[in-house]
């Protein structure tokens, strides 16, 4: 049997995690043995690891890595304490002498330079080791393997780097997963000598697991009016806080609509602000974070998600599988996450335009319907991505 290594940071609710999830859950046990390291064992989808999967101890120094350099000192982690405040000197130089936001390498740098003062993840050596979230150091250099295949989530043309410094990392990899076309385009331009390396593979996912969870669940939403959902971190790039302002135009234009949002995060005081704002108190509903988003989206009449910027959006695959409409903005990747007017539509990515598509689509009843069909008719699952994954190990 093969052994594969699957690195992860957490099980927070995100969508990386329940890409995650959907990896774990894709991979065929009777052929491969699955072990998972995480750096934090903490996370309100712990609980849903396969009980085929094998989740490797927590690591004291692995649970520095995501602290601050005076939490680290705390733990009497003075090494990794040293390195982590080094790399963030070294990303301070960086970033000024480049004209560079601190935050676009703080992370690459802070990694690298605690790496040194890290164990093992595992004495074993592995047939494949998937680094699943970037930086991916500890993937390249903190476990034996014969294969190790990195993971791309983010859309590199939104952000800046030390291309330098991250081409000797992600070299260290034999396969670099693109959840998307565009996607590897964009790392493509930045990181030009691994382009040969790019694989598409997108991000696994499990239908059946995602139709019963959905199921098995209940939600809050009301039985009657137009039932918009959204699910996601509340931060800037989501662009929630457009909804409240896209809210009020529906209603003048006499849309009987509500709009939820699943989620948490940095932006929950400004989408508040706004409801107040635009008078959409009980219109807006913020439900927080839900370990089971799938009975919202299942009872929605559509799916809509308005963000700036995005890899691909395992939210919207998800709402696609139970058969909803989906409309997402024109963000740069946008036309790798759906067929526009097939399986979904891309409206623009300003708000006013934005509500517009989504006025036009509510009041196109025979289009929502054809969305529907085309959705619940389409295979999203796995089979090709695992083979493909499956390849690196055969």
């Amino acid at each position: 049997m093969k052994k594969v290594l699957i690195v992860g940071q957490d099980m927070f609710i995100s969508g990386v995690s329940r890409a995650q999830l959907g990896l774990l859950h894709a991979f065929d046990k009777e052929k491969y043995k699955v072990d998972l390291f995480l750096r934090n064992h903490e996370g309100e989808f712990l609980k849903y690891i396969p009980d085929d999967v094998t989740l490797l101890p927590e690591k004291k120094a692995y649970r520095c890595v995501d602290m601050t350099t005076v939490e680290t000192l705390k733990q009497g982690r003075i090494f990794q304490a040293f390195g982590k405040a080094y790399g963030m000197v070294k990303a301070k130089s960086y970033a000024k002498k480049h004209g560079v936001q601190l935050s676009a390498v703080a992370l690459d740098y802070t990694h690298k330079h605690q790496k040194r003062f890290l164990p093992m993840i595992s004495k074993e050596e592995y047939d494949l080791v998937i680094s699943f979230v970037a930086p991916h150091y500890f993937g390249a250099y903190k476990c034996r393997a014969k294969k190790r295949l990195s993971w791309i989530h983010t859309d590199y043309s939104l952000i800046d780097i030390d291309a330098k410094s991250e081409e000797k990392v992600w070299g260290l990899y034999d396969g670099i997963a693109s959840i998307s076309d565009s996607v590897g385009i964009e790392f493509s331009k930045k990181l030009p000598t691994l382009k040969d390396k790019i694989v598409r593979i997108d991000n696994p996912i499990s239908p059946s697991l995602i139709r019963r969870s959905a199921d098995e669940g209940q939600s809050e939403m009301a039985k009657d009016g137009i039932r918009i959902v959204s699910c996601g971190t509340l931060a800037p790039g989501k662009n929630f806080r457009s909804i409240p302002k896209m809210v009020s135009i529906l209603l003048n234009e006499g849309l009987d609509v509500k709009w939820y949002i699943i989620g948490d995060g940095s932006d929950r005081a400004e989408i508040e602000k706004r409801i107040a704002d635009e008078g959409v108190t009980g219109r807006v509903i913020l439900l927080g974070k839900k370990e089971n988003p799938y009975p919202y989206m299942k009872e929605c009449d559509l799916f809509v998600h308005p963000s700036l910027r995005e890899g691909k959006a395992v939210s919207v695959i998800e709402a696609q599988i139970l058969g909803k409409p989906v409309a997402i903005t024109n963000f740069p990747t946008a036309h790798s996450q759906l067929k526009d007017g097939f399986d979904g539509v891309i409206v623009p990515l300003d708000t006013e335009g934005c509500a517009k598509g989504i006025l036009e689509l509510l009041r196109d009843t025979e289009k929502l319907e054809a969305l529907k069909n085309n959705c619940r008719n389409t295979d999203y699952g796995s089979e090709k991505d695992m083979n493909t994954i499956y390849s690196f190990i055969e």
